[in-house]
């Protein structure tokens, strides 16, 4: 069995699925809880809706109290961990159609519908600009400038992102790669070199492979990226450089929609970056993969 960096096995990706009367659960429980666990308990059920918004790192720091005994709470409940606990508490607290979009209703038109998701993602690319970093990606570009080579890591909904990604990356010359798998991104990690530069997309921050996935590069030697929203997570120990993202559907949703525009535009300042950076070679590049391509078209 793996073991997290708590020294606890990871959540299990098939016990994600929400239970009922979660906060039923943990009044019952209250009494027989540790000192720790009882603190945790207690900010729970005084903060649901604040605690299906927040990370493991974010609730820990807010009971002060480790990670490791955030999850030793929730499987002392019955739950497998933390997700399952805010899928939980999503689901005694939040609308049933706010798991299709937050700002939804369900009476709402198709006309109201396109309004609102569009103002979602706008509002995503407006707040996202508002904290990333120009340093941080500026230091993004000097660190996969002086890499030989460049590891694109992404899982589930990242895992397209991840896919452009690469696809851009080609397209301005870089020798770089893309793994999806979890089981391939733990041995290509495990394998960097000092070398070697990875850039990790995850939206929560607090996936287990992808969190396992980069800590291994970096122990490995290697200089390591994270693009991922705003606010306290696992992933960040791990990360040489962050790049913010913020969206607000991470209180509702394991799945990103609006992040998933924010998560791009990231890419693009970072890909524009890098050309204007190696301008010579990055347009020869692109000219040459758009020759390339013309071949392809009618």
């Amino acid at each position: 069995m793996s073991i997290d960096s708590q020294g606890l096995p990871p959540e299990s990706p098939t016990g994600h699925r929400p239970v009922e009367n979660a906060l039923a659960r943990i009044r019952t429980s209250l009494p027989q809880m540790s000192k720790i666990a009882t603190r945790v308990a207690e900010y729970v059920l005084a903060h649901p809706q604040d605690v299906v918004g927040m990370s493991i790192t974010e609730l820990a720091d807010a009971v002060d109290a480790s990670e490791g005994s955030v999850i030793n709470f929730c499987r002392g409940i019955g739950l497998s961990g933390f997700q399952q606990l805010k899928l939980s508490l999503a689901q005694e607290i939040v609308q049933p159609v706010q798991f299709i979009h937050e700002d939804l209703d369900r009476d709402d038109t198709t006309g109201t519908v396109c309004r609102k998701v569009f103002h979602s993602g706008i509002q995503a690319l407006s707040d996202t600009l508002s904290v990333l970093d120009p340093a941080a990606l500026a230091q993004a570009v000097e660190t996969i400038r002086a890499a030989k080579r460049v590891e694109i890591y992404g899982i589930g909904s990242s895992a397209p992102i991840a896919e452009d990604t690469h696809y851009r990356m080609l397209r301005i010359g870089l020798d770089a790669r893309v793994v999806i798998d979890s089981h391939v991104q733990a041995i290509s990690a495990s394998r960097c070199t000092s070398d070697v530069a990875v850039l990790t997309i995850s939206h929560s921050g607090a996936t287990n492979e992808t969190v396992a996935s980069t800590r291994l590069a970096r122990e490995a030697g290697a200089k390591t990226i994270v693009i991922t929203n705003f606010g306290r997570s696992p992933i960040q120990a791990y990360a040489d450089t962050v790049l913010f993202t913020m969206a607000r559907e991470t209180r509702f949703r394991t799945e990103a929609m609006a992040s998933r525009i924010a998560q791009l535009c990231v890419i693009d300042a970072l890909i524009a970056a890098l050309a204007l950076a190696d301008y010579d070679r990055s347009t020869d590049a692109l000219r040459q993969t758009f020759d390339v391509l013309s071949i392809k078209r009618f």
